[in-house]
């Protein structure tokens, strides 16, 4: 299932588990995960809750290095666009949020309508 131990991929695979865990226990229903939009970006997690849409970003290290600050402007605004084309090719319209699940080690931190 996963790559190697020590892999970028295996670590984010175990991150975007851990989300969905998350996300479950707080009542979303995972739409998608790992959305990806040509030319835009990819989505890691697509959830619902109380009729919002919710396209999610995970960020995970291990380091003495907090993941918060691999979330940039430019990545908010990939997500962005690839929401849109996500809404546009499925033919919803209705009202959405970008947020971010921050985790550090075992600790996971949800971050919701994140707007710069």
């Amino acid at each position: 299932m996963y790559k190697q131990q020590g892999s970028t991929t295996a670590k984010g695979s175990k991150a975007e588990e851990m989300a969905v865990v998350y996300l479950k226990a707080h009542n979303f229903q995972i739409l998608e995960q790992n959305f990806y939009a040509k030319k835009m970006g990819e989505i890691d997690i697509i959830a619902q809750k109380d009729n919002l849409l919710h396209f999610i970003e995970v960020k995970s290290a291990t380091a003495n290095f907090d993941p918060i600050y691999n979330f940039t402007a430019r990545k908010l605004k990939k997500v962005i666009n690839s929401s849109y084309y996500y809404m546009k090719l499925k033919n919803i319209d209705r009202a959405f949020c970008i947020d971010a699940i921050i985790i550090r080690g075992e600790d996971i931190e949800f971050i919701e309508n994140i707007t710069m």
